[in-house]
């Protein structure tokens, strides 16, 4: 999907929806203070769990972008899922 895969962030265009949530399978998305946020930590993209991040088909308003600040490659997003 990304050519350069890195953790995903949620913008603040974020409408607080609650849908991206539920459908993390890394528990990586949490309620912020204003916006839902993205854990860099935890997000692997859904890497070992689905074919494209879930937030991002599931986002109405295209506010989860790739985090420039967290690059990671598809094997180092892989072993941050098997961790």
């Amino acid at each position: 999907m990304f050519s350069n895969p890195m953790a995903l962030l949620i913008t603040d265009e974020c409408i607080n929806c609650d849908v991206c949530e539920p459908e993390c399978p890394n528990g990586a998305i949490t309620q912020g203070a204003e916006i839902y946020i993205i854990d860099p930590n935890k997000c692997t993209e859904c890497v070992g769990h689905f074919d494209t991040p879930q937030c991002i088909e599931v986002c109405p308003v295209d506010c989860i972008l790739t985090n420039p600040a967290h690059v990671e490659n598809k094997d180092q997003l892989h072993q941050k899922y098997c961790n």
